[in-house]
């Protein structure tokens, strides 16, 4: 259109001039955490379509970013991670990756009939146009603005509509691609697959309650290690068994007694620490049996960023290791398909106002042993239709 910024929507409902946000100031506690009413709405670039935020999840990694806890070098190291090269996290910043809204305007390019889509956000900012790959993993509420704000620009083909009735927002939010891609691309990237048993830690948390959904949807059996007082919750959810970590040099035949002596085929940790190495002894217990080499996925370190391991242990017995932050374009596009399909349930445990993220920050790390599954995010303008019915 003539005379028109290359930034501005060709077609939008009424968009403010600006919004509530809240604002990441600096590495930090949450009072680097700001509220603020006057920030400016993004404008819808070519390709893009402006999202009307109505609920988007909470995630460790939003902590741990502000924080800084993401170190590659020496373990003291505060920082954010950096795979492209040139640090991305840049302040201000609007965290918030797993974004639920309805799409309000749209950029140059994108079909007007957008306008009004209900949908969720695949979180990554991909560096290429790859579907089956992704190496420089950064994401929208790290490298780019997210979903802490009653709006967010995002690329069209990452929006993807859910228009299930039967979801409502806030449970759709949790259901969001940060920890669902993460779990699926565990599992990938170990070609877990129909008949294997897989041992999933930290099984209450996001991930983990992605990850039991998601052995079932591709006929794998989930063993989850949880705090027993879980485990009615998470059988439900289609957990073989629920094992404790309880005391560490039985860990091992606990877990083989749920399986009934068999080993276990691969493991997804999210823990780290010193389980990593008993999480790999209850895959190299009868090695004759097994019909593939024992895999250890990685997304997480709970447990402590540091591991003890005997590599004669890993090579000898040709344990494959799989470091995994962020999927891929497909496994996306899968993922939302389940999620259509009915495959996949949210686990929302509560809802925050947008205001009160900090006693939502602050509920999150001291959450208690009735906490499973994930909490969302909802900006006040939003509350009373989104937010209040999954308030605490």
């Amino acid at each position: 259109m003539a005379g028109q910024s290359p930034a501005a929507p060709l077609h939008a409902t009424s968009v403010p001039a600006t919004m509530s946000a809240m604002l990441l100031t600096g590495h930090g506690g949450v009072e680097k955490l700001v509220y603020r009413d006057d920030v400016p709405t993004p404008r819808p670039e070519a390709g893009q379509v402006l999202v009307q935020v109505t609920a988007t999840a909470k995630n460790n990694t939003d902590r741990k970013a502000r924080e800084g806890l993401y170190p590659t070098k020496d373990k003291g190291e505060v920082t954010s991670f950096a795979m492209g090269g040139e640090p991305t996290l840049t302040f201000p910043r609007i965290q918030g990756a797993d974004v639920a809204g309805r799409v309000v305007a749209v950029g140059e390019g994108v079909d007007a009939a957008r306008i009004g889509e209900r949908g969720l956000l695949d979180f990554n900012l991909y560096a290429d146009a790859r579907r089956d790959i992704n190496l420089t993993p950064d994401y929208y509420g790290h490298g780019a603005d997210g979903g802490f704000a009653e709006y967010v620009a995002v690329p069209s083909e990452q929006f993807h509509q859910v228009p299930n009735p039967e979801l409502a927002d806030a449970e759709l939010a949790a259901m969001g691609m940060c920890s669902y891609q993460t779990a699926y691309h565990m599992m990938t990237s170990a070609g877990v697959k129909a008949g294997e048993r897989v041992l999933v830690t930290g099984a209450s948390g996001g991930v983990g309650t992605a990850l039991i959904q998601l052995c079932r949807v591709v006929g794998a059996t989930p063993y989850a290690v949880s705090q027993l007082d879980k485990a009615d919750a998470l059988l439900a959810l289609g957990a073989e068994a629920v094992i404790d970590r309880g005391d560490l040099p039985t860990f091992v035949e606990r877990v083989l007694d749920a399986t009934g002596g068999k080993p276990i085929d691969a493991v997804m940790d999210l823990v780290g620490g010193e389980m990593t190495d008993r999480f790999i002894d209850t895959m190299i217990v009868d090695m004759a049996s097994r019909q593939s080499y024992p895999r250890l996925s990685i997304a997480g370190a709970s447990g402590g960023n540091l591991s003890e391991i005997m590599w004669t242990r890993v090579y000898l017995y040709q344990v494959q290791i799989f470091g995994v932050s962020h999927g891929t374009r497909e496994e996306a596009e899968q993922l939302v398909a389940w999620i259509r399909g009915g495959q996949l349930k949210p686990v929302l445990h509560a809802a925050f106002k947008l205001s009160e993220l900090h006693e939502a920050e602050r509920y999150f790390v001291n959450r208690g042993s009735n906490f499973l599954g994930k909490i969302v995010i909802v900006p006040d303008a939003q509350w009373d239709t989104h937010g209040a019915p999954f308030a605490l």
